[in-house]
């Protein structure tokens, strides 16, 4: 692995642009702002009749119906990808339609995208695989396979009018700050008891939508246990999992009009976290870059001197800080090699 400061120029740049909590894109510069708030979502049922309509449609009903399709519990074994009975919508809210709850709109105008925890640029393919594979827990789709088509094409059609490089307002989640303390999941039990319980069951197994094996999937999905995401997941994140609760729980909840305070919401999320969930093997491999590796990725190994506790509960304020400091000493290291490489 190259030392950072002897690190291919495009590499360089990309991982002081993560470091300071931005992205690299394959395109040029932001074409300007789409505002997702207010802004209309396509419709579907507007298309005219034929192959594309059918395949947009298709996305759709995985995005919203993924364990029906492609879940584990379906009748047909090579259609079982997805290792949990999770819905895409279980994160991407409304269809992946939802301003600030991790939406599909505009996605299809930020890829190919440099991604840090492959320390490469990746494809939407690339992007939809690492959700088969860590939020639902089950194994990549066939690059040729309609499923693949269908997601991608799905996402396309929620990007129509929004401009290659564009700044997508609404895209992710809210980027809150996190309260500068450990987390305390003890806490975060009584907030869950008082208001999660009702919905995902006071042992965090879900509500199902029938029983077990009827491919039927959830009301309210399982936040633990062997049928939720897997601890490669983003959402096994601390901070992504707090800004996620923050501003779309309890159901019905916006960016805009939140329940939970800011330690209700850190707190609740640690909760979550500390409990069992499936693991993922080969996480050492995530992030290669180490010194792009999210403060809150909570699996070794470790570059900014803390321990494990510290990068699974917090506080996170000290190591952000560190990580900007090293991010300054990159560009620093950056910008002092360019001269030299360019008088070679």
């Amino acid at each position: 692995m190259p030392h950072p400061t002897h690190l291919p120029p495009w590499s360089a740049m990309a991982l002081i642009a993560v470091l300071a909590g931005g992205t690299v894109q394959a395109q040029e510069a932001p074409a300007g702002r789409v505002q997702l708030v207010g802004r209309a979502v396509p419709d579907v049922a507007r298309l005219p009749a034929g192959p594309y309509k059918d395949l947009v449609q298709y996305g759709k009903d995985l995005t919203t119906h993924t364990f029906a399709h492609i879940g584990p519990e379906v009748e047909t074994p090579a259609k079982r990808y997805s290792g949990n009975n999770l819905a895409c919508a279980s994160c991407h809210q409304q269809a992946a339609t939802k301003p600030f709850a991790i939406p599909w709109t505009g996605v299809g105008a930020t890829f190919p995208q440099y991604r840090g925890r492959e320390n490469n640029v990746s494809t939407v393919e690339d992007r939809v695989n690492g959700c088969m594979e860590r939020s639902m827990n089950g194994k990549a789709l066939p690059l040729d396979s309609q499923e693949m088509k269908a997601f991608v094409v799905y996402i396309a059609f929620m990007s129509r009018g929004i401009p290659v490089g564009a700044q997508v307002d609404g895209a992710g989640l809210v980027s809150s700050k996190m309260p500068d303390r450990r987390a305390d999941p003890g806490a975060g039990a009584k907030v869950y008891q008082a208001r999660c319980a009702m919905c995902h069951g006071e042992t965090g197994q879900g509500l199902r939508s029938g029983k077990p094996g009827d491919a039927q999937g959830y009301i309210f999905p399982p936040l633990w246990g062997p049928d939720s995401f897997n601890n490669g997941a983003g959402m096994n994140r601390l901070i992504m999992a707090t800004r996620f609760v923050k501003h779309n729980m309890p159901q019905g909840v916006n960016f805009d009009a939140p329940q939970l305070s800011d330690d209700e919401a850190y707190d609740v999320a640690a909760y979550m976290l500390s409990q069992p969930r499936p693991i993922k093997t080969g996480l050492e491999a995530d992030f290669p870059a180490r010194w792009n590796k999210p403060v809150d990725a909570a699996f070794p190994p470790y570059l900014l001197g803390a321990d494990a506790d510290q990068h699974r509960f917090g506080p996170y304020p000290p190591l952000l800080e560190k990580q900007r400091r090293m991010a300054e000493q990159l560009k620093a290291g950056a910008a002092a090699e360019q001269p030299a490489a360019q008088g070679k």
